[in-house]
């Protein structure tokens, strides 16, 4: 399982458990709900730290890999470098 998504599962399930547990209590549902998102940020940042270091690592591992382009794609941005070269070419002409 994605490291990302585990750390989201388990603030999700953190919050969950609170906001039952206050509703169990009979706490007001919008104070009930802020408790528990406060609650739950406070825990996962202060013993889940190396879930979330996983998880930041694989998003960023994920972000700096190249996109794989097909020939359709490549041949379009091929496209768009020549038009953008054509019109640079055009001004320079205009302004000479």
């Amino acid at each position: 399982m994605n490291p990302w998504l585990k750390y989201s599962i388990v603030r999700l399930g953190l919050f969950a458990v609170v906001l039952g547990l206050l509703l169990v209590l009979r706490f007001d549902p919008f104070w009930a709900t802020l408790i528990a998102a406060v609650v739950g940020f406070c825990v996962s940042y202060l013993f889940f730290a190396p879930l979330r270091r996983k998880g930041a690592l694989d998003l960023a591992a994920r972000r700096s890999r190249p996109a794989k382009l097909d020939a359709a794609s490549v041949a379009e941005d091929g496209a768009i470098a020549d038009d953008a070269d054509a019109d640079r070419a055009r001004r320079t002409d205009d302004q000479a």
